[in-house]
């Protein structure tokens, strides 16, 4: 039995106001320094809303972004912040039910939406939405999607998990009948304990990869094959299914679609393929193979893992009837997404690059590509285990084999592991000495400032430095170039 203390304490959200309101001028987000939180409230100022909002981590660069549409930020979680009271509170899922805010919000009973929630009514309203889904490459895919679709002159508004080079921002509102969102399978609010992507009402849905992770939300690989079955099961018989048959457990679950569907991969029996993949200069160029038709590409995006992203692009692209020769200049001239083997500088000959991977398969497929770019200098990863994956065991002999295409390899401490039981944490020291017992060469530092020291140390000029984190990793990246520069001095 809950006790009034209790109750005070956790926010007892009622369900019937979760809802928009009958008058809506005003709204208030609270977690609105997340990427997907301000660039919703971006579009919501856009369309010409009061925002307002609130965040315990109120700094750049979503800060200086939010400062620069105007929209006040309170920094800290407070029931005055709901003062005065705004017609709708948009909840993003870093809240909890003890959050202040949050308990303010159930006793002024207020309408309030999830952040998933917000982009279905707001976002998609009146539009057919196209939902990039999978483990591995929405972001990279969503953000070549949406510049196909733009260099087409079709205006899409999108949603997007990083930030596209072409276009500066990862959100936009369009005016074309169609809207881009990264298909995120992580849970929607404290309320609503289910995948956003449930809530994005997909009529085309792209489908890039299914593989076990986020270990905080998840029990199993079948918890997440089921979440993603829902998601299957809510397109619509006159919608399509887009999907990557090279992956096993991708190609069983898309049999049971009721709309068509149509495969891409490097496999014979896709029926869109690539070949003939090779690196030249600054390009990669590939064939594309659908029945008869072959189609030479290039594109600035490099890797396998890449040329899937591609794909999975190219076959949304022909399904909307855009003509080959404006999918070739776009996929010729897409400059890549922030964070995703991004080049961050060069310094005394030692090029550093940035990217978001985490899981397994995504360092493994990451220092891959970056091996096969530069495939004559020495290549050097950095790799912080930040995720709620990475930082449990979960995947710990997994990254033992992450690491065969570097020839050098710094490990720093997990942080932020109070959170999690002991007997559940990944062993950044275990990792290490698993990769020497391979024969592979590499490091633990208990800091990033001890790393940093033994990396200035060792890199020579010729060397690929790349720094793998989902996070801000102690701005690693820019202190490695600042010690570079003044190392040649």
């Amino acid at each position: 039995m809950t006790t009034s203390r209790e109750a005070t304490e956790c926010a007892l959200l009622s369900p019937d106001l979760n809802r928009l309101p009958d008058t809506l001028r005003h709204i208030h987000l609270m977690g609105i320094c997340g990427t997907g939180m301000a660039s919703l409230a971006g579009m919501l100022k856009e369309k010409g809303y009061r925002i307002t909002g609130s965040d315990k981590n109120v700094y750049p660069p979503m800060s200086l972004f939010l400062e620069s549409l105007h929209i006040p930020v309170c920094n800290g979680y407070r029931a005055e912040n709901l003062h005065p009271e705004p017609d709708l509170v948009i909840v993003g899922n870093v809240i909890t039910r003890k959050n202040p805010e949050a308990v303010a919000l159930a006793s002024l009973r207020l309408p309030y939406l999830s952040f998933p929630q917000a982009i279905g009514h707001f976002a998609l309203e009146g539009r057919r939405s196209i939902v990039v889904s999978g483990t591995h490459g929405k972001t990279t895919t969503s953000a070549l999607i949406a510049w196909i679709l733009e260099q087409a002159g079709i205006d899409p508004g999108f949603m997007i998990g990083g930030i596209p080079v072409n276009f500066g921002k990862n959100y936009k509102t369009g005016n074309g009948p169609y809207f881009v969102i990264e298909g995120d399978e992580y849970d929607t609010a404290f309320f609503d304990k289910g995948p956003k992507f449930l809530h994005y009402r997909p009529w085309i849905t792209i489908l890039t990869s299914i593989e076990f992770d986020h270990a905080d939300i998840y029990r199993d690989l079948d918890h997440v094959i089921d979440s993603f079955r829902r998601l299957i099961a809510l397109i619509p018989s006159k919608g399509l299914l887009i999907a990557n048959g090279d992956d096993a457990i991708v190609r069983r679950e898309i049999s049971k679609a009721l709309c068509r569907t149509e495969t891409y991969g490097y496999a014979d029996d896709n029926y869109w393929r690539a070949e003939d993949v090779s690196i030249r200069e600054a390009f990669t160029r590939l064939t594309l193979l659908k029945e008869r038709e072959v189609i030479p590409f290039s594109t600035s995006l490099y890797g396998r893992h890449n040329m899937s992203n591609l794909l999975a692009s190219v076959v949304l692209g022909r399904t909307l009837d855009i003509p080959w020769t404006t999918i070739e200049e776009a996929a010729r001239t897409f400059l890549g997404v922030k964070r995703r083997q991004e080049i961050i500088g060069e310094r005394n000959g030692v090029l550093v690059l940035d990217d978001f991977a985490h899981h397994p398969t995504a360092v493994t497929e990451t220092l891959r590509a970056v091996r096969d770019k530069y495939r004559d200098r020495r290549l050097i990863a950095v790799f912080e285990p930040r995720s709620n994956s990475s930082r449990r065991k979960i995947f710990q002999r997994q990254y033992a084999l992450s690491f065969d295409a570097a020839d050098r390899t710094f490990i720093p401490e997990p942080p932020l592991m109070e959170g999690i039981p002991v007997d559940e944490r990944f062993s950044s020291r275990q990792l290490v000495m698993d990769l020497n017992r391979r024969g592979l060469e590499a490091s633990y530092h208990e800091t990033t400032d001890l790393l940093l020291e033994s990396l200035v140390q060792e890199t020579c000029p010729g060397d690929v430095v790349l720094i793998m984190s989902n996070g801000g990793f102690d701005r690693i990246h820019q202190r490695l170039l600042e010690a570079l520069e003044e190392r040649g001095r």
